[in-house]
């Protein structure tokens, strides 16, 4: 309490003097800025000081001085490896057939197949009903601006395709996959081979992307395409999955036509038959020595396989029947 009283007697009397708007060179030729000096950096440097001396304590608490912070942060890192490996989810180190590693994460080697290149390429399905004839009116209509927006720009064009291509498997996977936990019920594989054509499609972009890079108009027009493509096609199918799947047929029968013309073009010489990239090696199981040509074959086979999933799928909704009845063609490549 005395201590409390003497401050503030200290105070009153030194406060006008130490605060007062005179300048400071007035104020050192008559001492007082000594007499301020003498006490307020006093007590400046006392806690400082005793700043100085915890943080001195705290690592001699810790057992040890300076030289423990490098084990410190050895300790640290100890943790943080034991953090990750904790849930045991540790990346699998993979080889390829041959001893090397596998450098692809986006897809392993249990995911890499040899397309079936000997697939029927000139299969089509003449539309009677009037969804079907829709369906095929539909992708006709978009041939003559796909010719004149990319005409012989086969790469570029592919970029495009392979984007709008990879959305119906998805969308109608993820219907199913609904329709599955909604009503109690398994799917037939349908789920299953509709993801799969997504991601095999998905697998053709990243393969595209090694040979051409979109330009940024392109690009946003993958943006504009997808938006409105994903949400007509999901309207579609939850209106009438035999008209979603009856279209995607045709679609991929234009891929096919594609693809066709494309090979005729790297056969003429008119596109450099550049190696082929190393994805696409390992993903179709190619030899090391491909070509970009044998990366459209096989490109050109999946497609094939695509349309005849989706004809398949729409011919079984004709019938009058569920994809959950029919066994699911996974694994048709």
């Amino acid at each position: 309490m005395s201590s409390r009283m003497a401050g503030a007697a200290l105070l009153r009397q030194l406060g006008p003097r130490l605060f007062a708007a005179e300048p400071v060179s007035g104020l050192a030729g008559r001492g007082l800025v000594p007499a301020a000096a003498r006490i307020l950096p006093a007590a400046r440097m006392s806690s400082t000081a005793a700043e100085a001396a915890k943080e001195a304590a705290a690592p001699e608490q810790r057992g040890g001085g300076s030289a423990e912070k490098p084990k410190a942060a050895v300790d640290g890192q100890e943790n943080k490896k034991g953090i990750v490996s904790y849930w045991g989810i540790e990346p699998r180190k993979l080889v390829k057939e041959d001893g090397t590693e596998w450098r692809w994460f986006c897809f392993r080697p249990w995911d890499t197949y040899r397309s079936d290149t000997s697939i029927d390429l000139k299969k089509h399905h003449e539309p009677k009903a009037l969804p079907d004839k829709l369906a095929y009116l539909l992708v006709r209509s978009l041939i003559v601006p796909k010719q004149l927006f990319f005409q012989r720009r086969h790469a570029s064009h592919a970029l495009l395709l392979e984007t709008v291509a990879a959305v119906p498997g998805m969308v109608g996977g993820m219907l199913l996959h609904l329709r599955s936990l909604r009503r109690f019920e398994q799917s037939g594989g349908w789920i299953r081979a509709l993801l799969e054509e997504a991601e095999n499609e998905r697998m053709h972009l990243m393969t595209f992307l090694e040979v051409a890079q979109p330009k940024w108009w392109e690009r946003a027009l993958v943006l504009a395409a997808q938006g409105v493509y994903f949400n007509a096609y999901f309207v579609a199918y939850l209106a009438s999955p035999k008209f979603a799947h009856r279209f995607v047929g045709y679609l991929e029968e234009e891929a096919v036509h594609s693809y066709t013309e494309y090979l005729k073009d790297l056969e003429a010489g008119l596109i450099e038959n550049t190696p082929a990239p190393a994805i696409a090696i390992d993903y179709w199981r190619l030899p090391a020595d491909a070509r970009l040509k044998d990366v459209v074959t096989v490109v050109r086979a999946d497609e094939a396989h695509h349309r005849d999933v989706n004809h398949f799928a729409s011919d079984i909704h004709y019938q009058g029947m569920k994809l959950k009845d029919t066994p699911a063609p996974l694994g048709y490549h």
